[in-house]
């Protein structure tokens, strides 16, 4: 299993939402460039990155910073929050991502989606982010009227390879993640899961690693300290 370590974007610093409040970020760092070499030098290979600007507006004001973490950082990225056209998925892309994930588009736009899975193939991604048994768009911000199931069953028809999918109301908390959420959907579908949200220690990690899930988004638990990341990624390598 792969180990995520996250960074979220907000005015060019390193943050964290509690349950995707933006009323409740906390500011880890002023320097994610910084934070990205020091998850590199724990041995990440992979680094997911989400703009919460973006996320609200669809723009992307920090597009450049994120083409300064991807080289400088040497981590594989994968980038999110705002993706709404062709356009911002070729910057992303040219700007030296390895992935691109589509969250509110993917929702509203079909079309867009299918689109861009036929053009750019597994750089690709979707972000399922489930608020009670919705799928939430608008940076968490409001419900669409698709439950988790069927939007899974549609990405899955499109040839989606990559899911990454967050319980929002475990997000932040530090109360562990939605294990039984994540049993389910990786014995019924047949995409490529990335876990998010909640993870708070490395029992967790073991749990997901057990359910065969390709890969663990960690946050809040790296930043506070709960987590160990070198740990973490040694706990999600063992057979």
């Amino acid at each position: 299993m792969i180990i995520f370590p996250a960074i979220d974007l907000y005015g060019g610093m390193a943050v964290r939402l509690y349950k995707g409040d933006y009323n409740k970020m906390t500011v880890y760092d002023d320097n994610p460039v910084s934070v990205a070499e020091r998850f590199a030098s724990q041995g990440a290979e992979y680094l997911h990155v989400v703009d919460l600007e973006g996320a609200k507006t669809g723009e992307t004001p920090n597009l450049p910073l994120v083409g300064r973490i991807t080289k400088e950082s040497g981590l594989k990225v994968e980038i999110g929050g705002g993706i709404r056209s062709g356009e911002v998925i070729k910057k992303y892309l040219d700007a030296g991502v390895m992935r691109v994930i589509l969250g509110t588009a993917a929702v509203t736009n079909s079309g867009f989606l299918e689109e861009a899975v036929s053009e750019y193939g597994e750089k690709i991604a979707v972000g399922v982010d489930i608020l009670g048994e919705r799928v939430a768009i608008k940076g968490w911000t409001e419900k669409s009227p698709l439950t988790c199931d069927v939007f899974f069953e549609r990405l899955e028809k499109l040839g989606v390879k990559t899911v990454i999918c967050t319980d929002i109301s475990k997000d932040g908390a530090l109360k562990g993640t939605n294990l039984s959420l994540y049993k389910r959907l990786s014995e019924r579908f047949r995409v490529d899961i990335i876990a998010s949200g909640g993870i708070t220690d490395i029992s967790d990690i073991v749990a997901l690693r057990e359910m065969n899930i390709y890969g663990a988004i960690l946050g809040k638990a790296l930043y506070t300290g709960k987590i160990d990341l070198t740990e973490a990624i040694k706990a999600a390598a063992e057979v």
